[in-house]
């Protein structure tokens, strides 16, 4: 028999010239499917903060705050005539301790307003916390008069004063912090 196994070079020589053979000799890679690759779960995007729009507002609740301590001021000492902030004979705007109210009602707002920027850049319910660090803080600063001595009418205008003004604060500092939020 001429014809067969064995022919022209051996064993299986008789598939060499099949075109669907020509690429058997090259090992297929194997590539495991991609279900069983751990997923990363999708990232929210971080909102951004309008800087600008947040101390802007800061500036004027400063400005508010140092107004409320004003006004305060007035009402108890021509209204009510309580010699708060200064004896009797200082007038109705009271002495220096009326100024460094003032002035400490404006540096409370701005440091509120940098904390709201602070956890606006870090926490994830920035407003809420911020409501209730200022909101303690504020609680605080109106119970100290009430510990101390002197006449009860001035401990108790000072708190109500005190309370007055960290709630405007916390108030408007929120609502700035609010509102410069942006989502990316």
């Amino acid at each position: 028999m001429s014809s067969g196994y064995g022919q022209g070079g051996g064993y299986g020589s008789w598939d060499r010239d099949e075109p669907t053979r020509q690429f058997a000799e090259e090992p297929v890679a194997y590539d495991p499917p991609r279900q069983y690759e751990r997923e990363r779960p999708p990232v929210a995007p971080r909102p951004t903060v309008d800087a600008a729009r947040l101390w802007a507002a800061g500036i004027a609740t400063a400005i508010v705050a140092a107004l409320v301590a004003m006004v305060g001021t007035l009402l108890v000492r021509a209204v009510l005539r309580i010699a708060f902030n200064g004896p009797a004979e200082s007038g109705v705007l009271g002495d220096s301790r009326t100024v460094l109210l003032c002035v400490l009602a404006a540096v409370g707002a701005l440091a509120a307003t940098g904390l709201a920027h602070l956890l606006l850049l870090s926490t994830p319910r920035p407003m809420t916390y911020l409501s209730w660090i200022v909101g303690l803080v504020t609680v605080v600063v109106a119970l100290v008069p009430l510990l101390g001595s002197g006449p009860i009418a001035e401990r108790v205008t000072s708190a109500v004063i005190y309370l007055v003004i960290g709630l405007v604060i916390s108030s408007l500092v929120a609502g700035a912090g609010a509102s410069a939020r942006r989502p990316r």
